[in-house]
């Protein structure tokens, strides 16, 4: 008789995909609605619509970060120091990739 491990039984994504990606979209559409609710009045040289490439573009790329998260997973169920790489590793490219989405959802209007 041999004796499995218990973690090989606990599944390795605690939670799916799309929730992840859901949650980093939430964030950057939290964050992008303060800063379009502070801007005050637009350029009239902008267009009209202006406000929905933000809108769009950053939830976007907050979904990607929160994917990025989803598939550090593997990494993370080993434990140790790796865990700890993981979720920094995961944070650092959320932010940047939440950043990047900014400045192309803002490129020709607020961010020139």
């Amino acid at each position: 008789m041999t004796h499995k491990n218990e973690s090989q039984n606990q599944p390795i994504h605690p939670a799916s995909a799309g929730k992840r990606m859901l949650t980093g979209a939430g964030i950057g559409l939290i964050l992008i609605s303060f800063f379009l609710l502070g801007a005050g009045d637009p350029n009239p040289e902008w267009p009209a619509l202006w406000w929905i490439r933000p809108l769009l573009v950053v939830p976007a790329a907050g979904a990607l970060g929160g994917l990025f998260y989803y598939n550090m997973d593997h990494l993370r169920s080993r434990g140790g120091w790796r865990e700890g790489f993981a979720y920094f590793l995961s944070l650092v490219v959320f932010l940047v990739v939440l950043w990047l989405g900014t400045v192309l959802g803002l490129a020709s209007t607020m961010w020139d």
